[in-house]
């Protein structure tokens, strides 16, 4: 594990530098990455600091990507933010560079990198850059880097709702709120939702099968995603959904993708679901992971072995 002052010395050596993170990002991965490529650049106007992978439509109200040539990664320091494998870095070049750098807060399974600086028990990818700049006397936390980072955490702690809420995530949160950014602005941006989602939520009800163990899942097939006129990324917005309800203790929802095999939302309020995740080419962390099944007899038994995880796990009281 490398120290933050490591970091900050080798991004100074580097006049090019780009910054990725992970496929299907969500607002934790665009939040810390522009945040940390924001920071970098009002301290070394003089670098190029570029952010690459695919946009993400739901979300280029947060953050935009731009194009990275062969060339830009001739020579470049890489740094990946927010993604715990190689396999699921948004831009399969970032070997390519001159040196590559690790920041995570997912269990480092996949201890990639020449440098790695990875905290489990951050709440965010974004906390752990704002700690960074924290640490550095070249890097200014200021009002528009706070903007990116403050909407990484919020998108990662639901709403200061999960475990991975701390006392130091709250007061990461204060400096944000001290600087200006309108934090309003930002939630309500990321609780909306369009029409077309809201009858998806309504649906999921009807169609989510809950097991007396407190286990539960969901399928959103292709098909049902053209009759309510949405696509897989609007599907994914409704992954929390499920938790609401009383009698539902973990849960997947499986979104199908174009190619038939399913992208495995897993989420739970108790059982640690992350080694079933990493069973089924997956991973994350203990209370939220993701994975992928073949097909529908994989997604069947995957809820099999949840019902299994769920039933230990009131079998100790816990």
């Amino acid at each position: 594990m490398n120290s933050f002052a490591q970091i900050i010395a080798t991004i100074k050596k580097y006049d090019r530098i780009i910054i990725l993170r992970h496929q299907n990002p969500d607002p934790d991965a665009l939040g810390s990455q522009a945040g940390l490529a924001t920071a970098i650049r009002q301290a070394f106007p003089e670098k190029n600091v570029l952010i690459g992978g695919n946009n993400t439509e739901g979300l280029k109200w947060l953050s935009t990507v731009q194009e990275v040539t062969d060339e830009d990664y001739k020579g470049a320091l890489v740094i990946v933010t927010d993604t715990a494998n190689r396999p699921r870095i948004d831009d399969q070049r970032f070997d390519d560079g001159a040196y590559l750098i690790k920041i995570d807060h997912h269990p480092n399974d996949d201890a990639y990198g020449d440098q790695l600086f990875v905290n489990t028990d951050a709440s965010s990818s974004s906390e752990i850059i704002a700690d960074l700049i924290d640490s550095s006397s070249e890097l200014t936390l200021t009002k528009e880097v706070a903007y990116y980072l403050y909407a990484g955490i919020v998108g990662d702690t639901g709403r200061f709702l999960y475990p991975a809420t701390t006392e130091h995530t709250m007061r990461v949160g204060g400096k944000f709120i001290a600087l200006g950014v309108d934090t309003a602005a930002i939630n309500n941006k990321m609780n909306e939702i369009t029409l077309q989602q809201a009858k998806l939520q309504g649906v999921l009800f009807d169609i989510l099968q809950i097991d007396e163990t407190g286990a539960a899942y969901a399928v959103i097939d292709l098909e049902m995603m053209k009759k309510l006129g949405i696509n897989q990324e609007q599907a994914n917005s409704v992954v929390s959904t499920p938790g609401r309800l009383k009698e539902v203790c973990s849960w997947m929802e499986a979104v199908q993708k174009d190619d038939g095999t399913f992208r495995m939302h897993l989420r739970s309020q108790g059982p640690i679901i992350n080694e079933l995740a990493k069973n089924h080419n997956g991973g994350g962390h203990p209370l939220a992971s993701g994975a992928t099944a073949k097909d529908l007899d994989e997604v069947k038994q995957m809820f099999e072995e949840l019902k299994d995880l769920v039933a230990k796990y009131n079998q100790k009281g816990e």
